[in-house]
């Protein structure tokens, strides 16, 4: 059975090639052999590229640094635009350090318009214009609140934590001018009642001086009365 076989291919060989089946197997072969060179050539630098793109991607990255309270403006230069500088994102006021999922928030990643800023709106809406690019969750339905604490959940159990966003309150106009108000109240009240015990020492002088006064009057009237009560008899006796 292998004996036919090895006569048909012989024959098939020379009908198809014209050439004797040793002859034919002989270029076979160094076809192979220039096939197997050329590919080394070409392919090694390739080869050394690939591992060297591959240790570059599996280097550790550096520990993460914290930033501490920084506010919005400043969180901007943590985009990735700046590869030296970490990668980070803030939810709910809280930021995170996400270089390690570069790939997802980094330049050119499906969320990269993300980073460098407080996304929490954005994140519960699944939103990426850029008015939802804040931090004020005001509004937010139940179901979008509910998508934002996930997000949440998700970025404390992979991420380090590395500061907070920092939050100015503008003080109004109006609040300000309550206050002087209230402050300017309280300061023209005072002084009335501070004057009220000096009036009432007053009249209290007053009274004491009516007191004086009058035991002297009364004095004078008990004198003329007893004087009265003496003259009389005398009167009686020289009428008599």
């Amino acid at each position: 059975m292998a004996l036919q076989l090895w006569e048909t291919l012989k024959e098939a060989i020379v009908a198809y090639t014209g050439l004797s089946p040793a002859t034919f197997f002989t270029v076979l072969a160094l076809g192979l052999a220039v096939y197997y060179v050329i590919a080394e050539l070409f392919g090694s630098s390739g080869n050394h590229q690939r591992p060297r793109s591959l240790e570059e991607q599996m280097q550790p990255l550096p520990p993460p640094v914290q930033v501490g309270e920084i506010d919005e403006e400043e969180l901007k230069a943590y985009d990735g635009s700046d590869p030296k500088k970490p990668l980070l994102m803030a939810i709910k006021g809280q930021i995170y350090d996400v270089s390690q999922s570069r790939m997802f928030y980094g330049p050119g990643g499906p969320y990269a318009l993300f980073a460098g800023k407080d996304a929490s709106r954005a994140l519960a809406k699944m939103s990426f214009e850029d008015k939802d690019l804040t931090g004020d969750i005001s509004g937010l339905g139940p179901f979008e609140l509910e998508a934002l604490q996930d997000w949440e959940y998700k970025f404390m159990s992979k991420y380090v934590k590395v500061g907070t966003v920092k939050k100015e309150v503008p003080v109004t106009e109006g609040s300000s001018t309550a206050e002087s108000t209230e402050t300017t109240e309280h300061d023209i009240a005072n002084p009335a009642e501070n004057d009220k015990p000096e009036s009432t020492s007053t009249a209290d002088s007053v009274e004491a001086t009516d007191r004086d006064v009058n035991p002297a009057e009364n004095g004078a009237a008990e004198g003329t009365v007893a004087e009265t009560t003496d003259k009389t008899p005398e009167a009686n006796v020289k009428h008599e």
